[in-house]
């Protein structure tokens, strides 16, 4: 199953509404970075609600719906004007768009009464920001250009959390972080920061124990936690001591799965099964740092490949902004996680490796494969799942 293959009964529905010419179809290319709806300066251009299913990274597969303006005029104006609060009953989020320009208007005040009636998650997004003097956005709302593509990287990011999206207001995430020599001291690494975060602002618990303290945790909580999130060197003990029925997965199947090759690093991974004596394997850390004496990249992960596979494989091994050219020598990639990376340098590297034919795969889902955990740490994301039913 592909990545634009997810059903659109699975995908998220993203409605975008606001006024004529308010930038709503320009806001959607800005959005998936390709000229998807139609766009001109004439207002009232789309004239019917307009589906699209795509993947927008980070967040996945959605299906974005494209409204016609709803200040239309008319009797086919108020025929449209229904058409799209109709859109609306089929919606998981919405961006209600704004020229920045403007000021709120009873349209915009009664679509956002609808949107709070129906229980929609919507975002205020103040478009045309570049022709806008200082904008003051509240917590719901958000100022972009769809022309200069200013904001817009932030706004696919508040429409996809890390997390959030799995957790319920007062839901329990129980994180497990080793204390390890390659954290530095008195620190949490980037992706478990971040998952926290993530965590507090979907208005659910963050729970941070060692794998030593998991099973105490786990029975001192009244009701068990949605999730089980760990660091994926601690995978096979911590899946030994979390209950079957509590979802698991690791910071670095969160983190693929934020910058958007979740799908790819789960197909790449297949290769270790077809390894052979001799295959070279390039083992790529986004960042630099000293080596430990027991270090992942360099020491563990070939003695778990080799401990899983039987095979003597050879090794390359990079890190920060190194990155081979040319990958033709390699049976396969493993990469970090990328916390260090920006999407588009993970995007890029994983392109890159595909179009040179050679499977990518991270650190968090080699180990879980080896492990032979890997079916349990995508089940909380049915649509990866379905890659490992193939």
């Amino acid at each position: 199953m592909g990545m634009n293959d997810a059903p659109n009964s699975e995908r998220i529905h993203i409605g975008i509404f606001g006024k004529r010419n308010a930038g709503k179809s320009s806001l959607i290319n800005a959005l998936t970075g390709q000229d998807l709806a139609i766009v001109s300066d004439v207002a009232g251009t789309t004239t019917d609600p307009v589906s699209k299913a795509m993947e927008l990274l980070p967040l996945g597969p959605v299906v974005l719906i494209d409204t016609p303006g709803l200040d239309d005029e008319g009797e086919l104006g108020s025929q449209r004007v229904r058409s799209a609060k109709r859109v609306m009953n089929r919606c998981d989020a919405a961006l209600l768009v704004v020229d920045a320009r403007e000021a709120l208007c009873p349209v915009h005040e009664e679509i956002t009464a609808l949107l709070q009636k129906k229980n929609i998650p919507y975002i205020l997004v103040y478009n045309k920001s570049d022709l806008a003097g200082e904008i003051t956005v509240g917590d719901n709302a958000m100022a972009v250009s769809a022309k200069t593509g200013d904001g817009i990287w932030d706004l696919k990011e508040r429409l996809s959390r890390l997390v959030g999206d799995l957790l319920e207001p007062n839901d329990i995430a129980v994180l497990v972080v080793p204390i390890d020599s390659a954290a530095p001291k008195g620190r949490l690494i980037l992706p478990q920061q971040q998952t926290i975060r993530d965590v507090l602002e979907s208005g659910a618990c963050s729970m941070v124990v060692r794998e030593s303290e998991l099973t105490g945790a786990l029975t001192s909580l009244s009701k068990p936690p949605r999730i089980v999130i760990t660091d994926s060197q601690a995978f096979a003990s911590v899946s030994k001591d979390t209950p079957e029925d509590i979802p698991l997965t690791s910071f670095s199947i969160l983190m693929a799965r934020f910058k958007g090759n979740l799908h790819e690093a789960v197909r790449g991974v297949r290769a270790l099964d077809t390894l052979k004596d001799g295959d070279r394997i390039l083992i790529s850390e986004g960042c630099t740092h000293h080596r430990q004496c027991d270090d992942i990249g360099t020491v563990k992960l070939p003695r778990w490949i080799e401990q899983y596979t039987g095979k003597k494989p050879e090794y390359a091994f990079t890190s920060g902004g190194e990155f081979p050219e040319d990958l033709s020598p390699y049976h396969m990639v493993i990469h970090c996680g990328g916390c260090m990376l920006n999407e588009r340098e993970m995007k890029s590297r994983m392109a890159h490796a595909i179009d040179e034919g050679v499977p990518m795969t991270n650190y968090g889902i080699a180990i879980a494969h080896m492990h032979g955990i890997l079916a349990r740490s995508v089940a909380p994301f049915p649509d990866v799942a379905a890659l490992l039913e193939d």
